[in-house]
């Protein structure tokens, strides 16, 4: 099923037991709650995430796992976050073989590449395969910004779909808009601006805390395009403070921590990180628990 790269998209928690062995049921039950709430496509491997803990077999067994899950239901997106250019294509290749539906790609890790070296990567690795791709620009966690210029250049490419949009700049959104109108889909990928991303336009929400609350963000997303713009501000006001939990180094501990509120996945996290404990733990825990309490009731859309 090719992405059309609008819409709602998870980026699904990896799922761990106690003894960090991967928790393949509590990984399916989630993305198939976020199928049954709405969502759009599915992102597996996150690169924020707990991606960076993961074999390559690894990797694969949770795309293969999604896989079955979707039954072709909505579109299948795998990260691709690798360091080595020759290593990045052939990851991309037995993902096109295992089944992904598109990918999406940041530019190299850990070495902060200049322009060139950025293109030279991002063609290379996306000309390996017939999948279509969604560019990650997040300069603030990973040092390498994707300007217009650059996108200029990506464009020339027709396997360059799409724009995960994480700069955290609103008004870069416009800019891209002005430039390109529709040649590049634009999904918001920060959480705490993703209701104004897409009343300036945006296509879609890569999202985070959708993977406890679903459905709430599938409605917002519903809403703006349907122009009820006030309905879906209020929702996502009281979702807010929610949304800044995607926010920061400990977001993966944070969101599962919602997963767990909303009965919909476990806290386990793969070492290094740690669940959070003390006082950290119950400053996250009153904001769900004070969001569970006022959970809005959600309009037809």
């Amino acid at each position: 099923m090719k992405p059309n790269w609008t819409g709602v998209y998870p980026a699904v928690t990896s799922n761990f037991f106690q003894d960090q062995s991967l928790d393949f049921e509590t990984f399916e039950t989630n993305i198939e709650k976020q199928i049954e709430a709405g969502v759009h496509g599915i992102i597996v491997c996150g690169s924020l995430g707990e991606a960076g803990t993961l074999s390559k077999d690894e990797k694969f067994a949770l795309l293969a796992s999604a896989k079955k899950v979707i039954n072709g239901r909505v579109p299948l997106i795998m990260t691709v976050a690798e360091c080595v250019t020759s290593e990045a294509i052939s990851f991309v290749k037995n993902s096109e073989k295992e089944g992904a539906n598109g990918l999406m790609m940041l530019p190299p890790m850990r070495y902060a590449s200049d322009d060139r070296e950025t293109l030279h990567y991002l063609h290379k690795v996306a000309d390996a395969t017939d999948l279509p791709v969604m560019a990650y620009n997040n300069p603030v966690a990973y040092k390498t910004f994707i300007s217009i210029d650059m996108f200029k250049d990506l464009a020339q490419n027709q396997h360059f779909e799409s724009m995960k949009e994480s700069t955290g700049d609103i008004r870069y959104m416009t800019d891209v808009i002005n430039e390109f109108g529709g040649r590049f889909k634009i999904l918001s990928g920060v959480d705490d601006l993703a209701f104004e991303s897409l009343v300036m336009g945006a296509d879609g929400w890569v999202a985070g805390l959708v993977c406890g609350f679903p459905r709430e963000t599938v409605v917002i997303y519903e809403l703006v395009k349907q122009g009820r713009i006030q309905e879906a501000r209020e929702i996502y006001r009281w979702f807010f403070p929610l949304l800044h939990l995607d926010i920061g180094n400990k977001f993966v501990q944070n969101i599962k921590l919602a997963e767990v509120g909303a009965g919909m996945g476990t806290e386990m996290v793969r070492e290094p990180r740690l669940p959070l404990i003390g006082e950290e733990r119950e400053k996250v825990l009153a904001v769900i628990e004070k969001a569970l309490k006022s959970r809005p009731v959600l309009p037809q859309i």
